[in-house]
């Protein structure tokens, strides 16, 4: 049986590093789309990026070849250039140290082996469609504090100008 081609956009945002941060995905199989959206009180940006990616392929049910579209060079380049090396290292870097968000890229490498990925670099806020809108479902998934959540929402009511 062969395997569905499906496009998969992702991105991640943080409000301050570390910080609040929210992810988005965009699944699209011809012309069925899937938004995904979540978030954490206290993160990294990088790590909503991966979490995006994690999150959009975990959703696909059965084993697909994926055309992952990223604005995160950390991502892109750490599964691409370093992910092989981190491994054959007890995942170190080249300069013996922890590789940062183990955990994460260990769930990334754990999809890896179920989907053909094929990753495209994307530059952000560029007026990519498809990145500009997993931007804001990102964004969106940024949790608040209450006094700005409460603001945010007399600003979405009208009732602040």
């Amino acid at each position: 049986m062969s395997r569905k081609n499906v496009d998969l956009f992702t991105d991640g945002a943080c409000s301050g590093n570390p910080g609040p941060g929210g992810w988005g995905a965009l699944l699209r199989y011809g012309a069925h789309e899937k938004e995904l959206g979540g978030g954490e009180e206290n993160t990294t940006n990088n790590r909503m990026e991966m979490t995006a990616v994690i999150e959009g392929l975990s959703a696909l049910q059965n084993p697909c070849r994926v055309t992952l579209h990223t604005d995160s060079k950390y991502v892109m380049d750490g599964v691409t250039k370093y992910m092989a090396n981190w491994k054959r290292n007890g995942w170190r870097t080249a300069d013996k140290k922890d590789v940062k968000n183990r955990d994460l890229w260990e769930r990334i490498d754990t999809l890896l082996q179920t989907h053909d990925v094929r990753w495209v670099w994307v530059k952000g806020h560029a007026g990519h469609a498809e990145n500009e809108r997993v931007d804001a479902i990102a964004r969106a998934h940024v949790p608040q504090k209450d006094a700005d959540r409460r603001d945010a929402e007399a600003t979405d009511n009208g009732t602040n100008s």
